[in-house]
């Protein structure tokens, strides 16, 4: 999984590790109906479409959409690519898989609208921003049988996004867990974390975890 990442476009790191290995867990046959929101350079996109799945995918930023279709092309790769704000270039249309690696980092300023490269990480004071709004939207664009799988960080309560889903009539669990050493972010912003409580004072890993959700038949 090596997709060329430009300046500003977030790069494959530990949780697209993650999300992919819950995605391979998935018996999904060709023809598959796929929608990755905030595809970044397309990695996800792409390991899926490698498998013959049929995937639309879709980034906010323009650089992350003009590195998935760079990365497409070169992979040989077929991929349905949109710029938009997370379902919203998708209204009205339905999938069998929603893959979602969203910004779930707690920001200080979390007041204010994150820019430029933060925005694929920076999520509000909870770090709940966008996982919320995918709770809240992302089952209606699930057809029977259809998942969500959704990787986020511990920092953001990942417990909540289960209850979440669960209200929107979806069975949902953490089915992955992986503690990774602090990035750059974490270390930047690691006392206001403690001093928030949302770090231990001897905790020194971060837990990435991914939240399976499925819609009944």
């Amino acid at each position: 999984m090596n997709p060329l990442a430009p300046p500003g476009v977030y790069a494959p790191q530990e949780d697209t590790e993650l999300l992919a290995g819950a995605l391979s867990d998935e018996p999904l046959p060709p023809g598959t109906e796929v929608l990755d929101v905030g595809t970044g350079t397309g990695a996800l996109a792409l390991e899926a479409a490698r498998r013959g799945l049929r995937v639309t995918a879709v980034d906010v930023s323009r650089g992350a959409v003009w590195a998935a279709r760079l990365n497409a092309r070169l992979a040989g790769l077929p991929l349905r690519i949109r710029h938009g704000n997370l379902f919203d270039p998708v209204r009205g249309e339905s999938f069998d898989l929603i893959l979602a690696n969203p910004p779930y980092v707690p920001a200080p300023r979390g007041d204010r609208e994150p820019r430029g490269p933060a925005r694929a990480w920076d999520a509000g004071g909870d770090g709940r921003l966008v996982v919320d709004r995918i709770c809240r939207e992302a089952p209606a664009l699930l057809r029977p049988g259809g998942v969500i799988l959704l990787v986020q960080s511990a920092l953001s309560d990942p417990e909540l996004t289960v209850g979440r889903l669960r209200v929107s009539g979806l069975k949902a669990a953490v089915t992955r867990r992986h503690r990774i050493a602090f990035g750059p972010v974490l270390r930047g912003r690691e006392r206001w974390l403690r001093q928030r409580g949302l770090l231990a004072a001897a905790e020194n890993k971060e837990e990435l975890v991914v939240v399976r959700a499925e819609l009944p038949v």
